[in-house]
């Protein structure tokens, strides 16, 4: 590509190739619909021409300058016209931004065939062709702002005459592009995880494209839009985007092809060094300090800082990644990522996720080609200097201590702790880990989740709960795992699960059999020929079968608050469908029963559902139905845990199954106490102080934790409530 001369006289014009123009329409067609505050224009004046002449401007045909009646050629100066431009209102002040003082009106710029908004203060913007700006606007030190006719500002979409070749897509979960995704300003969590799954129905992949396209216009010409009140300085290359009200962006290298999303009560601010290019950006985000981000979208009030890397990634509401690099990875809402070193590739996290330094997840590189993936639930936690291996999966809650894992895991049990035993070459499985062992880290992530989900409209219901429908189906999983391991180690004769299940609950239920001296080995959990050895695993059993029977009373408690015993066995109880246990799915951070999502995919496959609204509202349906399924799930919870028929549900029964839930609500208050205690009762903790006092004064004392009062609070309220 070479530079190209071309008539100065035709500068500012012929934006929209002639054989793309709209039947009967001019090149502006698309720029008059586009207009942000309705102004009424006129052409320049006589002695306004002379003043701005004086004023070391210059235009080649200033009759193609337009103004308003409150125009004020005295605030033009030493600036450049081409093309069609038109100046909204003006008037003699300034404005001010967080010390950034600047007289409204245009100087020392070049602006092209562009849309200057009201009161706008644009200074020493080099060039800035086919813009259109909102009212009090600020420009400050900008190298360049230009838009292509094609432009699609971050959707992956093709204009009229585009190369297929030229299609914006996000390969996510796999860095083969087997999984790849167009994606739209508008796209949730939700829509993605449901694209990248179902890769071999044709039919469902094809709807989601058509969708895609129909949202968008094909025609080309459309301008770059920065809306009101947004202030842009000290920046160097701004191309095809679109840009909300109130946005603060200072400093940055390039935005290219990118949407911003921000607006008074949500503004979204891009800070020094950043280059982001073929992006979406959700409404509230923060995004700072040399950050590289290519192909992606990052929803709603989430950040990047620090040099973080996010390329062909989706990270969703309410999360945060500082330094790393994260690659094809489809991320759920409340992920946190925070370290310089640690690496995210080829992944699906469902959210609520903390990866810690060193940690990573995990490359391709030790696999024989570039398609591995990793699926991990929610409440991932691999910890320091952890390195797994493709491919990967794990139950929720999964916590993994610091090692190089070098074949494949398939970690099937909830709230785990996973060790490598490097002296004994095996793998170590600790079930129900958090609840015996780190109850306070759990419970504070479980309340830190809810007040940091910064929505302003949450229609869509994120479950955050640790204790919720698919946690407690993989807690079912895990009993059963343990039975079958259980009944294996001690009866290796037998042949088949069912029976090893039956003589490993047998033998779990009889407290006169101790355990702990027997090894008891897991199968099918890595992809090598060593052992996995489970243990604590009474103690993990007995955990599981009273989270699972807590989860069912809380749910419970929560329905007799509003309803009646009368109401459960009209709604429940004499209904005649059975009370069943059912399958719930992660869909991105919503949980929706698979019945329902079944249907729902079949809606999309029948062509009930052409927009992505429509499937929105489905989303939202479906939250509001939720309390009802999620109560449902726990009535079959309770029957399944305790092997009964409906008819056992009496008012007795039922309120002997939430007084007990008081009791292990008051073990979970004090597995709280317990755990962070142990910070203030280590002494190797205490070494560094001078004394306990020094160290109150630092830490804060144990007895004032705000987390541990409220949840003592809360434990008291629940109690109350009983009596």
């Amino acid at each position: 590509m070479t530079p190209k001369r071309k008539p100065l006289n035709t500068l500012g014009y012929g934006f929209i190739p002639e054989e793309y123009l709209p039947k009967g329409a001019d090149e502006y067609h698309f720029r008059d619909q586009q207009q942000l505050t309705a102004y009424a224009y006129r052409q320049l004046r006589e002695d306004e021409i002379v003043i701005l002449n004086r004023n070391g401007n210059y235009a080649p045909n200033w009759g193609e300058v337009w103004v308003t009646d409150r125009f004020l050629p005295d605030q033009v100066q030493q600036s450049t016209f081409y093309g069609r431009v038109r100046i909204g209102d003006m008037e003699e002040s300034f404005l001010d931004f967080r010390d950034l003082h600047l007289p409204i009106g245009i100087y020392n710029s070049v602006i092209v065939s562009s849309d200057v908004g009201g009161y706008n203060a644009i200074h020493n913007v080099r060039y800035m062709a086919h813009f259109i700006l909102g009212d009090e606007v600020m420009l400050f030190n900008i190298n360049e702002m230009e838009t292509s006719s094609n432009a699609k500002f971050g959707n992956g979409i093709l204009k009229d005459g585009d190369a297929e070749s030229s299609l914006i897509q996000l390969e996510l979960c796999n860095e083969n592009g087997g999984r790849a995704v167009l994606p739209f300003e508008g796209m949730q969590a939700s829509d993605v995880y449901l694209w990248t799954r179902q890769r071999h129905d044709r039919l469902l992949q094809s709807r989601f494209r058509e969708i895609t396209f129909r949202r968008f216009d094909s025609r080309r010409g459309y301008y770059s839009v920065v809306s009101h009140r947004t202030v842009i300085k000290n920046s160097h290359t701004i191309k095809d985007v679109k840009i909300g009200t109130d946005a603060y962006i200072k400093g940055v290298n390039k935005l290219k092809n990118v949407t911003v999303n921000s607006i008074a009560e949500a503004y979204t601010q891009i800070g020094e060094g950043c280059e982001l290019v073929n992006g979406i950006i959700g409404h509230g985000c923060r995004i700072f300090y040399g950050v590289k981000a290519v192909r992606f979208i990052l929803c709603a009030f989430s950040q990047l800082k620090y040099g973080a890397r996010l390329i062909n990634s989706f990270l969703a509401d309410n999360s945060t990644i500082s330094c790393c690099e994260v690659l094809n990875s489809l991320i759920f809402p409340a992920h946190e990522q925070h370290h310089n070193n640690s690496f995210l590739c080829a992944s699906l996290v469902m959210g609520q996720s903390n990866m810690a330094a060193g940690a990573t997840v995990g490359s391709n590189h030790n696999s024989r080609g570039a398609d591995g993936e990793i699926i991990a639930g929610r409440g991932f936690w691999p910890g320091l200097c952890v390195s797994l291996k493709h491919n990967s999966r794990f139950a929720s809650y999964t916590l993994i201590v610091k090692g190089d894992f070098l074949h494949e895991l398939d970690i099937r049990m909830p709230f785990t702790m996973v060790s490598h035993d490097v002296a004994n070459d095996r793998i170590v499985i600790l079930p129900a880990y958090w609840f015996l062992y780190n109850m306070y880290a759990l419970m504070r992530n479980n309340a830190k989740f809810i007040s940091r989900d910064r929505r302003s409209l949450k229609n869509q219901h994120f479950e955050y709960d640790v204790l919720a429908p698919d946690t407690v189906n993989e807690a079912f999983v895990a009993l059963r795992e343990i039975e079958i391991a259980v009944g294996k180690a001690y009866h290796p004769e037998m042949g088949g699960t069912a029976e090893w299940a039956a003589k490993g609950k047998a033998i779990l239920a009889d407290a006169s059999i101790d355990l702990r001296h027997k090894e008891i080995l897991l199968d099918n959990v890595e992809n090598s020929k060593r052992k996995v050895v489970l243990i604590k695993v009474r103690e993990g059993y007995e955990t599981y079968r009273r989270i699972i029977a807590y989860y069912a009373a809380t749910q419970l408690k929560e329905y007799f608050d509003t309803h009646s015993f009368a109401e459960l066995q009209t709604d429940y109880l004499n209904a005649d469908r059975p009370l069943a246990r059912a399958a719930f799915e992660n869909v991105g951070g919503q949980l929706i029963r698979k019945p329902d999502l079944d249907d729902l995919l079949n809606r999309i496959r029948l062509g009930e559902l052409t927009e992505w609204e429509a499937i929105h509202q489905q989303y939202h349906l479906l939250s509001s139905q939720y309390p009802r399924h999620k109560f449902e799930h726990a009535l079959a919870t309770l029957l399944e845990i305790n092997n009964l028929e409906k008819s056992a549900l009496t008012p007795a029964y039922l309120d002997g199954c939430v007084s007990e839930s008081v009791v292990t609500r008051q073990w979970i208050c004090r597995e709280i106490y317990k755990t962070r205690a142990k910070d203030y009762q280590n002494p190797f903790r205490l070494m560094v102080y001078e004394n306990e006092e020094e160290r109150d004064a630092v830490v804060g004392r144990l007895e004032d934790n705000s987390f541990i009062r409220q949840q003592e609070e809360a434990h008291k309220q629940y109690a109350e409530c009983m009596r």
